[in-house]
């Protein structure tokens, strides 16, 4: 086939720019799903229990990764103030991930257990109430609002369908572990999970 029929023949002309462009793409996408496959957890990442799954669901619910990212990139001035970068290993179980790039709020990567329960209660209803200069809005219904552990339950075995290890045993259980919770509770426990596995230092 000619160069001069291809560059005279629109249609064809554009047939063949989406084949090769679908082959460039498939390229570079088809090696990293096949990476990612391989990506093992970090040391001590389990899949969520019920109670900081539910407290994740809210926390995606409430669109917080609309001003917090969950990724601490590489560089000197992050880790400096967040701690060691982020790795693939630590999300292996997020789904979807939280990496996210905008930052309104600190990166909450390794926030899990830098502050208590009460602080994160209190910061979660009135966030001026221990950062004056803060611009985050309150969430003062998540203390009222309990758990549906039904739908808990039912997450977790989606999860386990697409590979997450929970057991039959953990899944029947989870009803129980949420029973009497409030969606306040469900997010302190997330956030006090987050990053408690990964490298410490810088």
């Amino acid at each position: 086939m000619s160069h001069e029929k291809i560059e005279t023949n629109v249609g064809l002309m554009a047939v063949l720019i989406a084949v090769a462009i679908s082959f460039g793409g498939l390229a570079q996408i088809i090696p990293l799903m096949f990476q990612a496959e391989a990506i093992e957890p970090a040391p001590g990442v389990k899949p969520y229990g019920p109670l900081q799954l539910a407290g994740r669901d809210v926390y995606i619910r409430e669109g917080c990764y609309n001003c917090h990212s969950q990724m601490v990139r590489t560089l000197r001035f992050e880790t400096e103030r967040y701690g060691h970068y982020s790795l693939a290993g630590e999300s292996v179980y997020d789904r979807p991930f939280q990496w996210g790039s905008k930052r309104t709020g600190p990166d909450l990567a390794r926030v899990g257990g830098r502050y208590s329960d009460d602080w994160h209660r209190v910061h979660l209803i009135n966030p001026r109430d221990v950062v004056p200069e803060s611009n985050m809005p309150g969430y003062p219904w998540l203390a009222t609002t309990p758990l549906d552990a039904s739908t808990v339950v039912r997450r977790m075995r989606a999860l386990q369908t697409i590979g997450d290890p929970y057991s039959d045993e953990e899944i029947e259980g989870a009803a129980a572990l949420v029973q009497g919770k409030t969606e306040m509770d469900a997010v302190v426990a997330y956030l006090q999970g987050l990053g408690i596995h990964g490298p410490k230092g810088r």
